[in-house]
C-alpha cells in the first residue's frame, strides 16, 4: 500500500471512528462539519496545483486536456484563486 493509499485510510478509519455510537443528529452536524474542512482543503490545494502548472507554461486548454475538465473550469479555478501570480514569461 502507498503512503497515499494508506493516509486516504487513516482518514476513512477516522471518519468511522468519529461516527460511531453518535446520535443521528450529532454525527451528522459533526459529518457535515468535517466534509466542510474537507471541501475546503482540497479546493486550496487543486487551486495551487493548477497554478503551478500554469505557471510552468501550460495554456488553459493543456490543464484542462490534462486534468480532464473543462477550459472553463480551469478559468473559474484560476480566478478563484485566492493568490494569483502572472504566467511565467
Amino acid at each position: 500500500m502507498t503512503d497515499r493509499a494508506k493516509e486516504v485510510q487513516r482518514v476513512l478509519d477516522a471518519i468511522d471512528a468519529l461516527a460511531a455510537n453518535e446520535p443521528p443528529a450529532s454525527r451528522a452536524r459533526q459529518l457535515t462539519e468535517l466534509l466542510g474542512e474537507v471541501q475546503a482543503r482540497v479546493r486550496r490545494e487543486r487551486q495551487q496545483a493548477v497554478r503551478e502548472m500554469h505557471e510552468s507554461g501550460m495554456t488553459y486548454r493543456q490543464i484542462a486536456a490534462e486534468l480532464d475538465i473543462s477550459f472553463g473550469r480551469v478559468r473559474q479555478i484560476l480566478a478563484d484563486d485566492p493568490d494569483p501570480k502572472p504566467p511565467a514569461e
